[in-house]
């Protein structure tokens, strides 16, 4: 995960009510028209109401950009990435408190963006749905969610306990299994405040100047490339810390799903694996990278069940193509199946590597559909 780049916030920090899906904004023909270039971000209004806003960005720009909207201490309230040259891309954000919010572009993925000042009027919205679909959809993936944390922080114990043993091989063993869980809901862990996904995920590519390196690659690094090092149980202790910060902030009270951000998260865990599974960036060391690039489809699959009664009664042809995507997606996958595991990623050719991102490509276009659904598009 790339330090300047946090994904979409799949649950908010504070008590964002559920919208409802009959907002004004949630028509995309009232749609704000974001226009990006590589030096640019022209949002056609700076102002809108509480609820549902839809942003449709245009990169008329050369380089891939992304789109966020961010609330206080900038705190991810939507995002969009992986918008290509020429490429529009639709974001709807639950905007359910007024104040001043900041939209931004991020040309080459990088750094702090583009600002620009966005201002939300209006009373703040109460929930609407509490025994609603939206409602059942958000406690649906609030269990699914406390069930990956659970096995992940369980996992971590066995692949620090293997690291301070100076086990090596345990340790290699286990280090993609206990991404798995981590990996299927990344998106939540960039919601957090304080560089939590940074210090769980951070590459040593996005390092920057002054930044001190710790997580599941620094540890990888160690394991594979450097040998363990006089800080690596440090580094190990430090890594159970944080996700014991991330499963404080799931257990919080003021952690609610957000059923919309939940769909553009599903999108968000698609776009992780075209942006650095399919390349072989991710897991540079170990070349795990083929169950990382299982654990977000898993993610996005499990979003995506959440919200199908939603998808069902609104456009049921459309969970159908989902269903079958996700299905040739596993088909594909299955093929570098080793075990219980799969197989090295550097022994994936080029020709295989294009095949999946096509899959992957088919997918993504379906799954982008789904955010304007729950939102009543």
């Amino acid at each position: 995960m790339r330090r300047s780049t946090p994904a979409l916030a799949l649950l908010a920090l504070t008590p964002l009510a559920l919208a409802a899906c009959t907002s004004k904004s949630d028509s995309s023909a009232d749609a704000i028209a974001v226009t990006a270039t590589d030096t640019t971000c022209d949002v056609a209004s700076s102002t809108a109401e509480t609820g549902n806003t839809t942003f449709s960005i245009t990169n008329n720009g050369s380089k891939v950009t992304e789109f966020y909207v961010f609330g206080a201490g900038d705190r991810v309230m939507g995002e969009v990435e992986n918008v290509g040259p020429g490429l529009t891309r639709q974001l709807i954000v639950n905007l359910t408190e007024p104040g001043t919010y900041h939209t931004a572009c991020k040309p080459g993925m990088v750094g702090e963006g583009i600002r620009t000042e966005f201002t939300v009027t209006g009373e703040a919205k109460a929930a609407t749905d509490e025994s609603g679909q939206l409602a059942e959809a958000a406690a649906g993936y609030k269990r699914y969610v406390n069930s990956q944390v659970t096995a992940l922080q369980e996992t971590a114990g066995n692949f620090v306990a293997a690291i301070k043993a100076g086990d090596v091989e345990a340790a290699k063993a286990q280090f993609p299994t206990t991404r798995t869980y981590y990996e299927r809901i990344e998106p939540i862990a960039e919601s957090f405040p304080d560089d939590l996904d940074p210090r769980l995920d951070l590459r040593e590519v996005d390092v920057e100047p002054g930044w001190n390196w710790t997580g599941f690659h620094r540890l990888e690094k160690d394991l594979w490339v450097s040998g363990l090092q006089p800080d690596t149980n440090a580094m190990a202790d430090q890594l159970i810390a944080d996700l014991q910060e991330l499963a404080d902030g799931i257990a919080a009270e003021d952690f609610v799903v957000d059923p919309i951000q939940v769909a553009g998260g599903a999108q968000t865990l698609l776009d992780e694996v075209s942006r650095t599974k399919i390349t072989g960036e991710e897991d540079i060391f170990s070349h795990t990278d083929l169950y990382d690039f299982q654990a977000n489809v898993d993610g996005s699959q499990a979003a995506i069940a959440s919200l199908r009664p939603i998808i069902d009664e609104r456009n049921p042809e459309l969970g159908q193509r989902i269903d079958q995507r996700f299905a040739d997606l596993d088909a594909a996958l299955a093929q570098f199946r080793a075990g219980d595991g799969f197989v090295s990623y550097d022994t994936v050719t080029e020709p295989q590597r294009q095949e999946l991102s096509h899959k992957i490509d088919a997918l993504s276009a379906e799954v982008s559909q789904v955010q304007g659904v729950v939102a009543g598009d």
